[in-house]
Formats: C-alpha cells, sequence, structure tokens
C-alpha cells in the first residue's frame, strides 16, 4: 500500500454529505464496473452540493442536482498525497472490504458444485437417476429446500445420496424402518420434509414413474412410488379387489390359488403384493373395471372360469397399480371398462397415461348403445373432459346427456365373458 494521510483522508471523503459518493463507487467495485467517468445526484440538498465543492475547493453551485469526476477525484486523492493508491482503495479503507458480485457468484456456484458431488457420484451408472439429478438442480429444488445455503444443500444431498443407494431395496421394508435404517432418523423420508420430497423425487426416477397428474392422488401415487422401489407406507390401507388370478408358491400366489377355485373374489393389500409378489407365468387378456358389483356378478355367473378381473373401486389406488404393472410386465393385456361419466373418463386417462392399456367396451360406439338400451338414465353432469383413446367419446356423451354407471351394462359385460 502506498503512502496515506487518514486523518486528511477521513477529513476529504468522511463527510455524511458525501456517503452517496462512497455508495456508489462501492457498488460499482460490487458489480466489477470501471471507476471511471461520472456520476450524478439529480435532487442534491445544499448540504451535498456543499460537500461536493469544497472536496474540489470550487464555489457552491446553486443547480439542484451535483456531479462529481470520478477520475478528477482518483488523480486529486493521489496527487495530494492523501491516498497514494488512488479512490479505490480510499474508498474501502474508509467503507470496509467488498466482495465482487462475479467472485462471489462463482465461489456460490462452486459450493453447490461441491455439495452435489456425492449424489452425482453416486448417480454415476444410473441413467435414469442422473437424468433427474439433473432436472433439480436446473430447477433450483434443492436451492429452495435447504433455504439457499450450499452448507444444508450439501447435507441433503448426501444424506439422499445414500437413500439413493439403498434403492430399490427387497422385503417391503417400512418406509420408516427404512429412513432409519439408512440415515439414522425414522422420520428423516416424511411427506413434505425436505430429505422426503427428494427422496421421493429419486424414487420415481429409479423406478421409472412420473410424478402425479392433477387429476391423481397424491396420497396413491406416493405409496406406489415407494412400492415400486420395495418400500411401503401406510401398506395395509391400499387394497386392490380381483378374481381369476392365477395362484403360484408365493404366499399372495396361495391365496390367489384358494380362491380362485371357488370362483370367490380377493383383496390384496400393497404389503402382500410387495412382500410376496406372485411370479405370474404368462398371462393373456387381464380386465380392469370401476365397480366392485362387476365381480360380484362375474363370481355369480362364471365362478371358477372368470377370467382375470382387476376392480380399481374409482381411482386406483396404489395396490391396484403395483398389481397392474406387474401383470402388464409379465406380458398381460389390460383392457379397461368403466362408468361414462366424466369422473369415469378421468380414470380413464390415468390409466392410459400411466399402463399400457386399451378400452374394453369403453367407447363412443359402446356408449350409444348403452344410452340406446337405458334412454332414462341419469342425466350427465360435471366438468366434460376428453377421452385420450376416443376422441368422439366425449362428443357423444355431451350430445346424449346421459350418465352410464357400470353396473347398467354388468350383466352385458358378463355375458360377453361367457
Amino acid at each position: 500500500m502506498g503512502r496515506v494521510d487518514r486523518e486528511r483522508l477521513s477529513r476529504l471523503l468522511g463527510d455524511p454529505e458525501l456517503a452517496w459518493v462512497l455508495d456508489r463507487v462501492r457498488r460499482r467495485i460490487e458489480l466489477g464496473q470501471p471507476i471511471h467517468g461520472t456520476i450524478a445526484q439529480r435532487s442534491a440538498t445544499p448540504g451535498e452540493r456543499d460537500a461536493v465543492a469544497r472536496v474540489f475547493g470550487r464555489r457552491p453551485r446553486a443547480a439542484q442536482g451535483v456531479s462529481v469526476s470520478l477520475d478528477e477525484l482518483d488523480a486529486l486523492l493521489r496527487r495530494s498525497g492523501i491516498h497514494a493508491d488512488g479512490l479505490i482503495d480510499a474508498v474501502l479503507m474508509l467503507t470496509g472490504p467488498v466482495t465482487v458480485r462475479a467472485q462471489r457468484v462463482a465461489e456460490e456456484e462452486q459450493a453447490w458444485t461441491e455439495a452435489f458431488a456425492q449424489i452425482d457420484a453416486a448417480a454415476a451408472e444410473r441413467a435414469e437417476l442422473a437424468a433427474w439429478i439433473g432436472r433439480i438442480r436446473a430447477g433450483g429444488l434443492v436451492k429452495r429446500l435447504a433455504g439457499g445455503s450450499p452448507a444444508a444443500g450439501r447435507d441433503l444431498l448426501d444424506a439422499l445420496a445414500s437413500v439413493a443407494a439403498a434403492l430399490p431395496t427387497s422385503g417391503g421394508e417400512s418406509l420408516s424402518a427404512f429412513a432409519a435404517r439408512v440415515t439414522g432418523r425414522a422420520h428423516a423420508l416424511d411427506d413434505g420434509s425436505p430429505l422426503g420430497t427428494l427422496a421421493l423425487g429419486a424414487a420415481r426416477a429409479i423406478a421409472g414413474l412420473e410424478p402425479p397428474h392433477p387429476d391423481e392422488s397424491t396420497a396413491e401415487a406416493r405409496r406406489e412410488a415407494w412400492a415400486a422401489v420395495g418400500v411401503l407406507c401406510d401398506e395395509l390401507s391400499s387394497i386392490v379387489l380381483t378374481i381369476g388370478l392365477p395362484g403360484d408358491e408365493s404366499l399372495t400366489g396361495r391365496l390367489l390359488g384358494t380362491a380362485g377355485p371357488a370362483g370367490e373374489p380377493v383383496w390384496l393389500t400393497l404389503r402382500q403384493l410387495v412382500r410376496s409378489p406372485p411370479r405370474w407365468h404368462p398371462i393373456g387378456v387381464v380386465l380392469i373395471v370401476e365397480n366392485p358389483s362387476v365381480l360380484a356378478l362375474a363370481a355369480d355367473a362364471l365362478g371358477a372360469s372368470s377370467p382375470p378381473i382387476v376392480c380399481t373401486m374409482g381411482q386406483p389406488r396404489a395396490a391396484t397399480m403395483v398389481l397392474l404393472r406387474s401383470l402388464a410386465a409379465a406380458g398381460g393385456r389390460l383392457r379397461h371398462h368403466g362408468d361414462f361419466d366424466w369422473g369415469g373418463l378421468t380414470i380413464g386417462n390415468l390409466l392410459h397415461r400411466r399402463l399400457p392399456v386399451e378400452p374394453w367396451e369403453f367407447d363412443r360406439d359402446a356408449y350409444l348403445r348403452a344410452v340406446a338400451t337405458h334412454p332414462h338414465s341419469a342425466p350427465l353432469t360435471g366438468t366434460p373432459t376428453e377421452a385420450s383413446w376416443d376422441a368422439g367419446l366425449a362428443d357423444a356423451m355431451h350430445e346424449a346427456g346421459r350418465r352410464i354407471e357400470e353396473e347398467l351394462v354388468a350383466g352385458d359385460l358378463v355375458d360377453s365373458l361367457r
């Protein structure tokens, strides 16, 4: 550092009326801008005009504004011996150090790069996980969950790396037990917690599942995602009703094998489907219906000869989706029927979006036949929606204005299976 006369510097630039000059110079330093040219205060007070005049040894001007040449001020400081290193160092001496924004941004970016290091390494050989991490990095999710702190973000991501490394798991471990084993805290993966939010996204990425659509239950989608990687949450409350599915030597398969010869429907829990999944032999058509009355009618009319039927009970639960996905993976041909109303179309759209499903007597022609048979059925109400599998179905329903509940055509559906 060159020669500095601190007392004269303080007298020259330490006047509170010159604070705006120091602030402007500090701002330029922070932004990495050159300290040259002229700065101005358009609505200066008389005190500010007088202070500038004293610095340069001039008479105050009557004009409303006041301007300062930074180059002239820098030369004055050097020439007078007040501060041999000029204006920048003089301002820093009076006001304290300034972090250049570009430097601060670079340091923060480096800190976030280091925060992602462990999870990046964990995903290096898992393309689906790496792609998801790239998306949340670009979208700023981790920064938001960590409150903008790279240190907090690193803690979150390091814990996430441990979770991802343990997935998928086998045996149908409960979410709390899995969390305790992997993170040391039983509630670390609770719904809505920062780590729980990230871990749920990782589970979906590993299982190849998309986040829930607005018309889906977020609670059931969460159960389904965790179940898809072998972890159970609320595993006894998520159930699915079936009939005609073949049995095997697994515990769940033995339950199906016992009910099959009797032609009885069976309730399966998410716990059973994850902890003891049946090993389906090559399987043909699997029918999907919305209402349990169809299964009851099939049990009465067809008994042990009933084909495989799965009931969604309205919006499909996690157990339903896990079962249907396993059947599709075994080569099953999934065919769906539901209520001819807007809610039924919404369920159909969900199934067609998430699974390789085709309609079963659930299109425009089937609807018009049903309306002709049941002309006095309930009026169609609610918010219209399109059917992704049949462009003409919604228009036909809107025009006819009749709701055809699945129960009305259940007899025809079951007769077609004879």
